[in-house]
């Protein structure tokens, strides 16, 4: 079940975008004349379509892209009947290069503008929440797996970030700071001042929602919910509503800590300190051999910070959260091709984009997310990849710069060879996917 609706969630989302992007290809063409035949969001086999105004435009069973198809034009449809004929005035071909770069350009434009509205909209009715610097700093972090690797430890209060001070817990997880080859922190460890930095391949493990959730956290107190009857803790006389403050002479805040020194401890007997009304009362208690001593917690809530915004602010912060995302790209790829950043571990295909939306259907969640693959989808087609958007670009551009158009054979076979470098990626992406399925 979890996996249909992460699958429904991504066929969904790449509906809409990729709908807004072929429809504004439709647009840009029928506004300068142009004679559109097909629009289709999904790949054939074709499911149904219907005729209006000349174009048909249908939905296709296999959900993973869509095309539109304007007449005269080399595509990744590699029609190339046209050739051989003289060009008429409604055809792609015979209209002027400035034209033909709108066209072009018109479906990175609509995911571009998707992008911005979603984020903006996003940013007026839902504002900000968040845990401030100073609510995290009360008790310090907790530092997981990938925080020790840095150098992390449980209690640190991070004063600073590559020098700079910072406000709230997503200047933590900014992509950014892991794509900078001298990101550092400043903590606060038993009243001296340490600087961490993190190694410059770091971004080849925080390529995950999981990996996200095991570099650092907010330390959160909690108390006992319940004890269970003839247990370990039942029968050390701890009661509901009890506070662990400490293990042997180790002081603990959240529950992780408690549970990590319980699992090193299996088949053994701790004293426990619990606060029981203001009051600080050691226990002895024996941990099964699961590592667990008969009780459940609650964590006590943390005080998040909210922030609105007024419509001009939130156009202005949906505009660069928007382009953001197409920043952190352009990062990933800079990297990649330096070799700090390895593909495997960070290209994903339609398995892993499925992944990002999670099991649980959130539509705050799905816009976000829908916002961001429409920049991403917007940047991918912008490069000059002969096939994409920005490869037909590329070529209009030197056109017009050096007033000499090249010829349709030359566009017809570097069009062939963009198509084998796309599906050589796509390719790619997907065996890479199920490959990170089994590992």
């Amino acid at each position: 079940m979890d996996g249909l609706i992460m699958a429904i969630q991504m066929i969904l989302a790449l509906s809409i975008i990729v709908g807004i992007h072929e429809f504004g290809h439709l647009i840009a063409a029928k506004t300068f004349g142009m004679k559109v035949e097909k629009y289709f969001i999904g790949f054939p086999p074709k499911i149904f379509s219907f005729q209006y105004k000349g174009t048909e435009y249908g939905l296709g069973s296999i959900p993973l892209g869509g095309f539109v198809k304007i007449k005269g034009i080399i595509d990744e449809s590699m029609d190339t009947e046209h050739l051989n004929e003289e060009p008429e005035e409604w055809e792609f071909r015979s209209k002027p290069a400035w034209q033909r770069m709108i066209v072009m350009l018109g479906g990175i434009i609509f995911n571009v503008i998707t992008g911005l509205i979603i984020f903006t909209v996003m940013t007026y009715s839902n504002g900000d929440t968040f845990l401030s610097k100073d609510e995290i700093n009360k008790n310090g972090i907790l530092a997981l797996e990938l925080g020790k690797e840095v150098g992390f430890q449980t209690g640190d209060k991070i004063l600073k970030i590559n020098g700079n001070d910072w406000e709230r817990d997503s200047d933590l997880f900014d992509p950014n700071l892991f794509f900078d080859d001298n990101a550092s922190f400043e903590v606060l460890r038993d009243n001296e001042i340490i600087k961490l930095k993190l190694p410059n391949n770091f971004i080849n493990k925080m390529n995950s929602r999981e990996a996200l959730s095991s570099f650092l956290k907010a330390r959160t107190p909690f108390y006992i919910d319940s004890v269970f009857s003839d247990n370990n803790a039942f029968t050390a006389g701890i009661i509901k509503g009890d506070k662990i403050v400490k293990v042997d002479d180790t002081e603990i805040i959240d529950f992780i800590e408690l549970k990590n020194i319980l699992e090193e401890n299996k088949s053994s007997i701790v004293q426990l300190t619990v606060n029981r009304d203001n009051n600080n009362i050691d226990k002895v208690v024996e941990i099964n051999k699961d590592g667990k001593i008969g009780i459940m917690v609650m964590n006590q809530p943390l005080n998040f910070s909210k922030k609105s915004y007024s419509l001009s602010e939130s156009i202005g912060i949906g505009t660069e959260r928007a382009f953001g995302i197409v920043f952190v790209n352009i990062k990933a790829f800079g990297k990649m091709f330096s070799g700090d950043i390895d593909p495997s571990k960070n290209l994903s295909g339609p398995i892993g984009i499925a992944q990002i939306f999670g099991s649980t259907w959130n539509w705050g969640n799905f816009w976000r997310i829908v916002g961001l693959l429409s920049m991403v989808l917007a940047f991918m087609n912008l490069l000059p990849i002969p096939a994409l958007d920005g490869g037909h670009a590329t070529f209009i551009l030197y056109e017009m710069v050096s007033g000499r158009k090249p010829s349709e054979k030359f566009l017809e076979y570097s069009t062939r060879f963009g198509v084998i470098i796309l599906l050589g990626l796509m390719s790619y992406v997907i065996l890479n996917d199920i490959y990170k399925l089994f590992i």
